[in-house]
């Protein structure tokens, strides 16, 4: 697969690729343009959590690849997303207790291309990412993936929490990295588990957190106070290899 996102031009073609349950990331829509057809679509968006833009003739002229975009055009992700049973699946075929990324709303897309990478290269079998306030799988994500995305399922679920919990119930318990926690060498990490990353400035967000089962703390010496997101997930996800090795 590419990596160039997939533009999708004229109302029919997106219409069609909203009911056909393609991912659609994005919608620009021209301004102001109230006709019936333009009007499902943008109903559609709203209905598949598709961020909207309004923008003027001008600038959809300009991301238009045909020049026949009749007032919409569509961004879709280049990549399939997973379902979250399909993780499962995956651990299974390998016949390996489930080691899944959670992550709580990483917004740059270089730090979630890291962390799948990350994800692969540790043998997780996936990474779960929110619908909202996120970045998706855009093309800036799979270049920083080197290629991990072609490899390891991401799945794309509404609410992380309720994910969470369900997860629990298939015997996964999570450990989230965050400040104030117990020093990760001191924690046992074997066995199935999530371990969830968070964003960027915010950290896990307070309901996620209240749903781990541990706060891992990463021990630093520095002089700054904090390690970047897909760093931060990288010596967790390596604390948890060198355990499950042993």
């Amino acid at each position: 697969m590419g990596y160039e996102e997939q533009k999708i031009e004229g109302r029919n073609a997106v219409l069609e690729a909203f009911r056909s349950g393609k991912t659609i990331d994005k919608l620009f829509v021209l301004d102001g343009c109230q006709d019936g057809p333009v009007r499902t679509i943008v109903r559609e968006a709203r209905k598949h959590d598709t961020i909207i833009n309004f923008v003027d003739k001008e600038r959809l002229d300009q991301l238009s690849e045909t020049k026949k975009h009749q007032g919409v055009i569509a961004v879709a992700a280049a990549y399939e997303y997973a379902e979250v049973e399909d993780i499962l699946k995956n651990a299974e075929k390998k016949g390996e207790p489930p080691f899944i990324f959670i992550l709580d709303n990483i917004e740059d897309p270089h730090n979630l291309g890291a962390i799948i990478r990350t994800a692969n290269l540790a043998g997780a079998h996936g990474v779960v990412i929110p619908k909202r306030r996120a970045v998706g799988l855009t093309a800036t994500v799979a270049k920083t993936s080197a290629g991990a995305i072609n490899y390891t399922p991401v799945a794309k679920v509404t609410n992380l929490t309720a994910t969470i919990k369900e997860l629990k119930e298939k015997g996964l318990w999570f450990v989230c990295a965050d400040m104030g926690g117990t020093e990760m060498y001191k924690l046992d990490l074997k066995g199935p588990i999530g371990l969830v990353i968070g964003n960027e400035g915010e950290g896990v967000s307070k309901l996620v957190k209240e749903n781990c089962d541990f706060i891992a703390s990463i021990p630093m010496k520095g002089d700054i106070d904090s390690l970047n997101a897909s760093v931060a997930a990288g010596v967790l996800a390596y604390e948890i290899v060198r355990q499950r090795l042993q």
